[in-house]
């Protein structure tokens, strides 16, 4: 099936400014998807637009309807409401072919050898063999894992066996990949090697999107995330205007504690040793400084600094969702 980029919808971002349209054509759109099992509703309502060329996050805790939400992209389960389009097609199936996709249950036979096993995941896509062998001995030369191209997989390390299958998922060449939870399992050195990988395929053209419960990745990573808990996305959308729901913080040390200039300060202002702390007001730094220097309070320091990705997160999905995100643990990985 030949995909053409002007049968593709435009991004427009969730919550961001009303008047903006993101020109980007969108690699995967979903509207109202609803999943249930057994009476416990997964899934509630989730939106997703994410364009092509991103790196895209799904980030929230375990439990809160990553994978399920993954699984109806994917077209490996149905959604008992809602719709989807994935690279133009209605139906994900159309276009598997164009997708790559590394589910959170890591599993390659064992007696398989390592070449063997990324060409046998190619092949699962509709890449030849012969090409998928070439093409595996190539990845695990660049990727440093050149010596392990014919050893079985049971002989590998828990770590080098996942890069051998994230290898798999991209050797048929995807213009979409699904990572589910990719970074569990690896150490921090492997996990910095994926990093940069998704960060090059996204600037060849290649759509990516992944799921995690590690707010430090998607920081690093993303341009625009979906945040999930309890199965709902209360938002969806750059970063930037996630990291926007919360005022930048001012920090303030002042060489005078008392003066006529106290009264300048915000009502939520809190005294910290030598330091003032507070949001900053929504006139903006300015006229502060203006009365901060006429009233002589002496500024030792100022600085102003933007609200993270993790505040964001408490202050959209709640407290409650923040702890569940922070005590997920490594070894589980999101649904």
């Amino acid at each position: 099936m030949n995909i053409a980029l002007g049968d593709w919808p435009v991004a427009s971002n969730a919550g961001a400014d009303p008047a903006h349209v993101d020109p980007r054509p969108l690699a995967i759109e979903a509207s109202g998807l609803v999943k249930r099992f057994d009476g416990f509703t997964a899934v509630d309502g989730v939106d997703l637009r994410v364009p092509v060329g991103a790196v895209y996050g799904i980030l929230g805790p375990n439990g809160a309807g990553k994978t399920t939400t993954l699984r109806m992209l994917l077209g490996i389960i149905d959604p008992d409401a809602g719709s989807r389009r994935i690279l133009g097609a209605e139906r994900p199936h159309d276009v598997a072919h164009a997708i790559g996709y590394l589910p959170e249950e890591r599993g390659l036979y064992p007696a398989m050898k390592a070449t063997e096993a990324i060409a046998f995941l190619g092949a699962l896509r509709g890449l030849p063999l012969k090409e998928g062998r070439r093409r595996a001995h190539e990845l695990l030369e660049r990727h440093g894992l050149g010596y392990a191209a014919e050893r079985q997989i049971r002989q590998l390390s828990k770590g080098m066996a996942q890069q051998v299958q994230i290898l798999g998922t991209l050797v048929h060449r995807p213009k979409l990949v699904i990572f589910d939870e990719p970074f569990s399992g690896l150490d921090a050195l492997n996990q910095g090697k994926l990093e940069r990988m998704m960060r090059g395929l996204a600037e060849d053209g290649t759509t990516v999107i992944f799921s995690t419960h590690v707010i430090a990745h998607a920081e690093r990573l993303c341009d625009d995330v979906a945040i999930i808990a309890g199965g709902r996305v209360p938002f969806a959308g750059p970063v930037d205007v996630a990291r926007d729901r919360i005022r930048p913080q001012v920090r303030l040390e002042t060489r005078a504690r008392e003066g006529a200039w106290r009264a300048a300060l915000p009502a939520d202002a809190r005294s910290e040793g030598a330091f003032w702390t507070f949001s900053l007001p929504e006139t903006g730094v300015e006229p502060l400084l203006r009365a901060l220097i006429e009233g002589d309070a002496g500024i030792l320091s100022l600085s102003i600094e933007r609200a993270g990705l993790h505040d964001a997160f408490v202050a959209i999905a709640g407290a409650a969702a923040a702890r569940a995100l922070e005590e997920t643990p490594e070894q589980e990985q999101g649904r």
